[in-house]
């Protein structure tokens, strides 16, 4: 059976906002604020550690980050890129590596790959770790033409195939959001844009689920290279930053 507590944050009054960390600091200081779950960054984890996103390069940075987080009180969802491979027995063994880990979910994208392998990696994965929340991505919108269609195509195999929430980052289209939320019986989740809906509307189109992305690391590099600048220039920096303690005590509250 999918982890309970974290499949119940998707059937809930609001939809779940889902920030995505890079680190240890930045998952358990989102942890302190309240949110009951947090997602890893694919982006964050590969840019953090000079490697590239979506090739494949982060299978151990992501595992032994899961590792540090799991079990710490709060319920972490890993994205796997597209399980760092093409082998789906191979994805399943990575997706019980994480469970095993402490994480309750798997992020996995099709990268516009071949329909029916991105089915048989879900399907490998909910045979080897049923309890283990799959949310199933497709990139039509991210990397294709936005096709309507081939965006259902895809969403109904891989729900066929086991999925547990289904995952179309760059959408933002109203209609379109809502098309989808009425056709699958699983929760929907929408990569939150500054340009699409709020989190509010968003909910009130039915999505279940809201990521962060790679926002949150995005935003961190803008804010030290802002920093660095204003500092140059003679002007005091902008924003707040916790102390050195503060980061000091997450650091502790490893173990």
């Amino acid at each position: 059976m999918t982890d309970a507590p974290f499949a119940a944050l998707h059937h809930g009054d609001a939809p779940l906002l889902l920030p995505n960390a890079w680190d240890n600091a930045s998952a358990l200081a989102l942890a302190r604020q309240g949110f009951e779950a947090v997602g890893t960054t694919s982006l964050g984890v590969a840019a953090a550690a000079g490697l590239p996103d979506g090739a494949a390069a982060t299978r151990d940075l992501t595992l032994r980050l899961a590792r540090q987080l799991g079990g710490r009180g709060l319920l972490l969802s890993v994205d796997a890129e597209d399980g760092f491979g093409q082998d789906p027995d191979a994805v399943a063994g990575l997706a019980r590596e994480l469970a095993d880990a402490g994480a309750v979910g798997i992020n996995l994208e099709d990268g516009l790959g071949p329909v029916s392998l991105h089915a048989a990696k879900i399907a490998a994965v909910k045979a080897a770790v049923p309890e283990l929340f799959v949310n199933a991505r497709t990139d039509t919108y991210w990397l294709g033409d936005g096709g309507h269609a081939e965006t259902c195509r895809r969403l109904d195999a891989y729900r066929q195939a086991g999925a547990d929430g289904v995952f179309v980052p760059g959408l933002s289209d109203p209609d379109r959001i809502t098309d989808l939320v009425n056709t699958f019986d699983a929760p929907l989740n929408i990569l939150y844009s500054s340009l699409g809906p709020t989190l509010p509307q968003l909910g009130d189109l039915g999505v279940r689920r809201v990521s962060l992305g790679s926002l949150l690391y995005r935003r961190a590099l803008g804010a030290a290279l802002e920093t660095a600048l204003d500092i140059r220039a003679g002007q005091t920096p902008r924003g707040a930053a916790p102390d050195y303690a503060e980061v000091q005590a997450l650091s502790a509250q490893r173990g």
